[in-house]
Protein backbone atom coordinates (compact mmCIF):
# COMPACT_ATOMS: atom_id res chain seq x y z
CA UNK A 1 0.00 0.00 0.00
CA UNK A 2 1.32 3.41 -1.00
CA UNK A 3 1.01 6.82 0.65
CA UNK A 4 1.91 9.97 -1.25
CA UNK A 5 2.58 13.29 0.46
CA UNK A 6 2.33 16.39 -1.72
CA UNK A 7 4.48 19.04 -0.07
CA UNK A 8 8.01 18.60 1.37
CA UNK A 9 7.58 21.19 4.13
CA UNK A 10 7.92 20.51 7.84
CA UNK A 11 4.33 19.33 8.30
CA UNK A 12 4.40 17.11 5.22
CA UNK A 13 7.63 15.42 6.30
CA UNK A 14 6.35 15.07 9.87
CA UNK A 15 3.20 13.25 8.79
CA UNK A 16 5.24 11.03 6.45
CA UNK A 17 7.49 10.02 9.33
CA UNK A 18 4.50 9.44 11.63
CA UNK A 19 2.80 7.11 9.12
CA UNK A 20 5.94 5.23 8.12
CA UNK A 21 4.84 1.86 9.53
CA UNK A 22 1.29 2.13 8.15
CA UNK A 23 2.36 1.89 4.50
CA UNK A 24 4.66 -0.33 2.46
CA UNK A 25 5.60 2.57 0.18
CA UNK A 26 5.78 6.29 0.88
CA UNK A 27 6.47 8.97 -1.72
CA UNK A 28 7.02 12.66 -1.09
CA UNK A 29 6.54 15.10 -3.95
CA UNK A 30 7.70 18.68 -4.21
CA UNK A 31 8.80 21.16 -6.82
CA UNK A 32 12.48 20.74 -7.60
CA UNK A 33 13.28 24.14 -6.08
CA UNK A 34 11.62 23.08 -2.80
CA UNK A 35 13.52 19.82 -2.42
CA UNK A 36 16.50 20.39 -0.15
CA UNK A 37 19.69 18.55 -1.02
CA UNK A 38 19.89 16.77 2.34
CA UNK A 39 16.29 15.61 1.92
CA UNK A 40 16.90 14.13 -1.52
CA UNK A 41 20.29 12.55 -0.73
CA UNK A 42 20.00 11.68 2.96
CA UNK A 43 16.23 11.66 3.65
CA UNK A 44 16.53 14.25 6.41
CA UNK A 45 16.22 17.96 7.20
CA UNK A 46 17.64 19.95 10.10
CA UNK A 47 15.44 23.08 10.11
CA UNK A 48 12.97 24.16 11.34
CA UNK A 49 12.86 20.69 12.90
CA UNK A 50 15.20 17.74 12.65
CA UNK A 51 13.31 15.08 10.71
CA UNK A 52 14.76 11.79 9.51
CA UNK A 53 12.80 9.66 7.08
CA UNK A 54 13.01 5.92 6.50
CA UNK A 55 15.19 4.74 3.63
CA UNK A 56 12.13 3.36 1.84
CA UNK A 57 10.71 6.88 1.37
CA UNK A 58 10.93 8.07 -2.23
CA UNK A 59 11.52 11.77 -2.94
CA UNK A 60 10.49 13.07 -6.38
CA UNK A 61 9.62 16.19 -8.33
CA UNK A 62 7.61 14.13 -10.83
CA UNK A 63 3.95 14.44 -9.86
CA UNK A 64 2.78 11.65 -12.16
CA UNK A 65 5.20 9.21 -10.50
CA UNK A 66 4.09 10.38 -7.06
CA UNK A 67 0.40 9.85 -7.76
CA UNK A 68 0.78 6.47 -9.47
CA UNK A 69 -0.75 3.63 -7.39
CA UNK A 70 -1.15 5.76 -4.26
CA UNK A 71 -4.17 4.73 -2.19
CA UNK A 72 -3.99 7.86 -0.03
CA UNK A 73 -2.68 11.24 -1.24
CA UNK A 74 -2.03 13.86 1.43
CA UNK A 75 -2.19 17.47 0.24
CA UNK A 76 0.18 19.42 2.48
CA UNK A 77 1.02 22.60 0.58
CA UNK A 78 0.33 26.22 1.51
CA UNK A 79 -3.25 27.32 0.90
CA UNK A 80 -2.11 29.72 -1.80
CA UNK A 81 -0.70 26.75 -3.72
CA UNK A 82 -3.67 24.38 -3.42
CA UNK A 83 -5.42 25.43 -6.63
CA UNK A 84 -2.26 25.21 -8.75
CA UNK A 85 -1.39 21.73 -7.45
CA UNK A 86 -4.96 20.54 -8.06
CA UNK A 87 -4.75 21.84 -11.65
CA UNK A 88 -1.64 19.70 -12.11
CA UNK A 89 -3.41 16.68 -10.62
CA UNK A 90 -6.33 17.24 -13.01
CA UNK A 91 -4.02 17.04 -16.03
CA UNK A 92 -2.65 13.71 -14.82
CA UNK A 93 -5.91 12.26 -13.53
CA UNK A 94 -6.69 10.03 -10.57
CA UNK A 95 -8.34 6.63 -10.32
CA UNK A 96 -11.80 6.59 -8.78
CA UNK A 97 -10.61 4.66 -5.71
CA UNK A 98 -7.82 7.08 -4.81
CA UNK A 99 -8.47 9.39 -1.85
CA UNK A 100 -7.15 12.94 -1.51
CA UNK A 101 -6.77 14.20 2.06
CA UNK A 102 -6.19 17.91 2.61
CA UNK A 103 -4.14 18.91 5.67
CA UNK A 104 -3.67 22.60 4.83
CA UNK A 105 -5.61 25.07 7.00
CA UNK A 106 -6.64 28.36 5.46
CA UNK A 107 -8.93 30.32 3.19
CA UNK A 108 -8.13 31.21 -0.41
CA UNK A 109 -7.71 34.87 -1.28
CA UNK A 110 -9.31 36.72 -2.94
CA UNK A 111 -12.08 34.14 -3.49
CA UNK A 112 -12.71 33.56 0.27
CA UNK A 113 -13.27 29.88 -0.48
CA UNK A 114 -12.53 27.02 1.86
CA UNK A 115 -9.93 24.54 0.67
CA UNK A 116 -12.51 21.85 -0.11
CA UNK A 117 -14.41 24.35 -2.26
CA UNK A 118 -11.23 25.10 -4.19
CA UNK A 119 -10.40 21.42 -4.58
CA UNK A 120 -13.91 20.43 -5.69
CA UNK A 121 -13.94 23.31 -8.15
CA UNK A 122 -10.92 21.83 -9.92
CA UNK A 123 -11.50 18.14 -9.15
CA UNK A 124 -15.30 17.75 -8.83
CA UNK A 125 -15.35 13.94 -8.74
CA UNK A 126 -12.54 13.40 -6.23
CA UNK A 127 -12.82 11.31 -3.06
CA UNK A 128 -11.92 14.06 -0.59
CA UNK A 129 -11.35 14.20 3.14
CA UNK A 130 -10.12 16.95 5.46
CA UNK A 131 -7.79 16.19 8.37
CA UNK A 132 -7.65 18.81 11.11
CA UNK A 133 -6.99 19.21 14.83
CA UNK A 134 -4.29 20.17 17.34
CA UNK A 135 -1.31 18.78 15.40
CA UNK A 136 1.85 20.67 16.35
CA UNK A 137 4.61 19.12 14.27
CA UNK A 138 7.29 19.27 16.96
CA UNK A 139 5.22 17.22 19.40
CA UNK A 140 4.45 14.60 16.76
CA UNK A 141 8.16 14.33 15.94
CA UNK A 142 8.75 13.84 19.68
CA UNK A 143 6.21 10.99 19.61
CA UNK A 144 3.73 12.69 21.92
CA UNK A 145 0.13 11.43 21.61
CA UNK A 146 -2.01 13.45 19.21
CA UNK A 147 -5.72 13.43 18.35
CA UNK A 148 -7.38 14.89 15.25
CA UNK A 149 -10.49 14.43 13.14
CA UNK A 150 -11.31 13.47 9.57
CA UNK A 151 -14.25 15.05 7.76
CA UNK A 152 -15.75 14.08 4.41
CA UNK A 153 -19.03 14.31 2.52
CA UNK A 154 -18.75 10.54 2.18
CA UNK A 155 -18.82 8.71 5.52
CA UNK A 156 -17.09 5.65 4.05
CA UNK A 157 -14.21 7.79 2.78
CA UNK A 158 -13.79 9.32 6.25
CA UNK A 159 -13.82 5.89 7.88
CA UNK A 160 -11.23 4.54 5.45
CA UNK A 161 -8.90 7.49 6.08
CA UNK A 162 -9.44 7.10 9.82
CA UNK A 163 -8.45 3.43 9.66
CA UNK A 164 -5.41 3.88 7.42
CA UNK A 165 -3.94 6.91 9.15
CA UNK A 166 -4.48 6.01 12.81
CA UNK A 167 -1.23 5.07 14.56
CA UNK A 168 -1.72 3.02 17.75
CA UNK A 169 -0.83 4.97 20.92
CA UNK A 170 0.38 7.96 18.88
CA UNK A 171 -2.23 9.30 16.44
CA UNK A 172 -5.93 8.81 17.16
CA UNK A 173 -8.48 9.98 14.60
CA UNK A 174 -12.20 10.65 14.92
CA UNK A 175 -14.58 11.02 11.98
CA UNK A 176 -16.84 14.07 11.68
CA UNK A 177 -19.57 14.63 9.06
CA UNK A 178 -19.33 18.43 9.31
CA UNK A 179 -16.85 19.27 6.55
CA UNK A 180 -17.52 23.02 6.76
CA UNK A 181 -17.09 23.23 10.52
CA UNK A 182 -13.92 21.14 10.58
CA UNK A 183 -12.33 23.25 7.86
CA UNK A 184 -13.30 26.60 9.34
CA UNK A 185 -12.28 25.61 12.86
CA UNK A 186 -8.81 24.68 11.68
CA UNK A 187 -8.47 27.82 9.57
CA UNK A 188 -9.98 30.58 11.71
CA UNK A 189 -8.28 29.59 14.97
CA UNK A 190 -4.94 30.65 13.48
CA UNK A 191 -6.04 34.28 13.66
CA UNK A 192 -6.96 33.97 17.34
CA UNK A 193 -3.63 32.24 18.00
CA UNK A 194 -1.87 35.35 16.66
CA UNK A 195 -3.96 37.43 19.09
CA UNK A 196 -2.88 35.19 21.97
CA UNK A 197 0.80 35.54 21.12
CA UNK A 198 0.31 39.29 20.78
CA UNK A 199 -1.24 39.60 24.24
CA UNK A 200 1.33 37.35 25.91
CA UNK A 201 4.32 39.19 24.49
CA UNK A 202 3.36 42.58 25.89
CA UNK A 203 2.47 41.25 29.32
CA UNK A 204 -1.25 41.94 29.30
CA UNK A 205 -1.92 39.05 31.67
CA UNK A 206 -3.79 35.77 31.67
CA UNK A 207 -7.15 37.47 32.24
CA UNK A 208 -6.99 39.18 28.87
CA UNK A 209 -5.47 36.14 27.21
CA UNK A 210 -8.34 33.96 28.41
CA UNK A 211 -10.82 36.60 27.31
CA UNK A 212 -9.30 36.84 23.83
CA UNK A 213 -9.53 33.08 23.37
CA UNK A 214 -13.13 33.03 24.55
CA UNK A 215 -14.28 35.98 22.48
CA UNK A 216 -12.20 34.76 19.55
CA UNK A 217 -13.91 31.37 19.68
CA UNK A 218 -17.27 33.17 19.68
CA UNK A 219 -16.23 35.00 16.50
CA UNK A 220 -15.08 31.78 14.87
CA UNK A 221 -18.38 30.12 15.72
CA UNK A 222 -20.55 32.98 14.47
CA UNK A 223 -18.82 33.04 11.11
CA UNK A 224 -18.71 29.25 10.75
CA UNK A 225 -22.40 28.80 11.58
CA UNK A 226 -23.33 31.55 9.11
CA UNK A 227 -21.49 29.54 6.46
CA UNK A 228 -23.32 26.31 7.28
CA UNK A 229 -21.27 24.69 10.08
CA UNK A 230 -22.64 22.83 13.08
CA UNK A 231 -21.78 25.01 16.12
CA UNK A 232 -20.81 21.91 18.12
CA UNK A 233 -17.94 21.26 15.72
CA UNK A 234 -16.26 24.49 16.81
CA UNK A 235 -16.04 23.08 20.34
CA UNK A 236 -14.38 19.91 19.08
CA UNK A 237 -10.84 18.94 18.08
CA UNK A 238 -10.65 21.09 14.95
CA UNK A 239 -12.02 24.16 16.75
CA UNK A 240 -11.44 24.56 20.47
CA UNK A 241 -8.87 21.76 20.62
CA UNK A 242 -6.73 23.25 17.87
CA UNK A 243 -7.24 26.76 19.26
CA UNK A 244 -5.94 25.82 22.72
CA UNK A 245 -2.84 24.16 21.26
CA UNK A 246 -1.90 26.89 18.78
CA UNK A 247 -2.83 29.80 21.06
CA UNK A 248 -0.77 28.63 24.04
CA UNK A 249 2.26 26.87 22.59
CA UNK A 250 5.56 28.56 21.70
CA UNK A 251 5.85 25.85 19.03
CA UNK A 252 2.94 27.47 17.16
CA UNK A 253 4.01 29.64 14.23
CA UNK A 254 0.92 31.80 14.51
CA UNK A 255 1.47 32.37 18.24
CA UNK A 256 5.05 33.33 17.41
CA UNK A 257 3.88 35.79 14.75
CA UNK A 258 1.64 37.51 17.30
CA UNK A 259 4.46 37.70 19.82
CA UNK A 260 6.79 39.29 17.28
CA UNK A 261 4.13 41.75 16.06
CA UNK A 262 3.66 42.96 19.62
CA UNK A 263 7.37 43.74 19.80
CA UNK A 264 7.02 46.11 16.86
CA UNK A 265 8.43 43.90 14.12
CA UNK A 266 7.00 44.20 10.62
CA UNK A 267 5.17 41.24 9.15
CA UNK A 268 7.52 40.80 6.16
CA UNK A 269 10.51 40.63 8.50
CA UNK A 270 8.70 38.20 10.79
CA UNK A 271 7.84 35.80 7.98
CA UNK A 272 11.38 35.98 6.62
CA UNK A 273 12.75 35.17 10.07
CA UNK A 274 10.33 32.27 10.54
CA UNK A 275 11.23 30.79 7.18
CA UNK A 276 7.86 29.02 7.02
CA UNK A 277 4.20 29.74 6.40
CA UNK A 278 1.96 31.11 9.16
CA UNK A 279 -1.50 30.76 7.64
CA UNK A 280 -3.12 33.06 10.22
CA UNK A 281 -1.56 36.11 8.56
CA UNK A 282 -3.53 35.80 5.32
CA UNK A 283 -6.50 34.27 7.12
CA UNK A 284 -6.89 37.43 9.22
CA UNK A 285 -7.60 39.30 6.00
CA UNK A 286 -9.94 36.58 4.74
CA UNK A 287 -11.81 36.41 8.04
CA UNK A 288 -12.36 40.17 8.21
CA UNK A 289 -13.61 40.17 4.61
CA UNK A 290 -15.89 37.19 5.23
CA UNK A 291 -17.32 38.82 8.34
CA UNK A 292 -17.99 42.03 6.45
CA UNK A 293 -19.75 40.08 3.73
CA UNK A 294 -21.87 38.27 6.35
CA UNK A 295 -22.43 41.42 8.44
CA UNK A 296 -20.88 39.80 11.52
CA UNK A 297 -18.72 41.59 14.10
CA UNK A 298 -15.24 40.10 14.60
CA UNK A 299 -13.36 42.63 16.77
CA UNK A 300 -10.55 40.26 17.79
CA UNK A 301 -9.86 39.26 14.19
CA UNK A 302 -10.12 42.91 13.11
CA UNK A 303 -7.53 43.85 15.74
CA UNK A 304 -5.11 41.26 14.37
CA UNK A 305 -5.77 42.44 10.83
CA UNK A 306 -4.73 45.94 12.00
CA UNK A 307 -1.63 44.57 13.71
CA UNK A 308 -0.59 42.77 10.51
CA UNK A 309 -1.57 45.24 7.82
CA UNK A 310 -1.41 48.72 9.42
CA UNK A 311 0.99 50.81 11.47
CA UNK A 312 -1.25 50.86 14.56
CA UNK A 313 0.72 50.42 17.78
CA UNK A 314 0.01 47.56 20.22
CA UNK A 315 -1.44 50.05 22.72
CA UNK A 316 -3.76 51.55 20.12
CA UNK A 317 -4.98 48.11 19.12
CA UNK A 318 -5.66 46.98 22.70
CA UNK A 319 -7.32 50.27 23.64
CA UNK A 320 -9.63 49.99 20.65
CA UNK A 321 -10.68 46.49 21.72
CA UNK A 322 -11.20 47.43 25.36
CA UNK A 323 -13.17 50.62 24.67
CA UNK A 324 -15.73 49.27 22.23
CA UNK A 325 -19.40 50.01 22.88
CA UNK A 326 -20.70 48.01 25.86
CA UNK A 327 -22.96 45.10 24.94
CA UNK A 328 -24.39 41.78 26.09
CA UNK A 329 -22.16 38.73 25.88
CA UNK A 330 -23.14 36.44 23.02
Amino acid sequence: MKLTVLGPGCWGLTIAQLLNDNFDRICIWGRSEDLKETLVKEKRIEKPLRIELDKKVEITDDLKTALLDAQIILLVVSTSGIRAVCEQIKKIGLKKEQILVNLSKGIELPSLKRMSEVIYEVLPDINLAILSGPTLAREIIEKKPTLACVASKDEEVAKKVQKLLTVPSLFRLYTNPDLIGVELGGSLKNVIAIASGFASSIGLGDNLKGSLLTRGLAEMTRVAVALGANPNTLYGLSGLGDLIATATSPYSRNYTVGSMLAKGKKIDDILAELGSVAEGVKTSKALVELAKKLNIEVPVAAAIYEAVYTDATPKEIVDKLMNRKLKQED
